[in-house]
């Protein structure tokens, strides 16, 4: 995934402070400023700021903006063991993709 290119696109994604931690479900259209506010804690007194949700462990990209919306939403009415499976499906070590997205 580049989410450099200036095309485009929207990012559904998780974050959170540690393995089967808190969970943050978000969308953006500009990924790497997004999850930097997150792990700089730019947003003060956000639930990210509050519960120190900097690790970025799951992501998804979309080109309609609609599309997007809508898996938020869904995601965010999941089960929790239902976000923890989405997870290790495709991060199973619970990585941070920080480096991925922003290098």
């Amino acid at each position: 995934m580049d989410a450099s290119e200036p095309e485009d696109r929207f990012f559904v994604y998780l974050v959170t402070n540690r393995p089967r931690g808190v969970f943050y479900v978000g969308i953006t259209s500009d990924l790497v400023k997004r999850v930097w506010q997150h792990r700089t804690h730019q947003l003060k007194r956000s639930f990210t700021d509050r519960y120190n949700l900097e690790r970025l462990v799951w992501v998804e990209q979309y080109r309609d903006v609609n599309v997007a919306i809508q898996r938020e939403k869904l995601i965010k009415r999941w089960r929790r063991e239902w976000k923890i499976q989405l997870v290790e499906k495709s991060n199973p070590e619970w990585r941070d993709l920080w480096e991925e997205i922003s290098f």
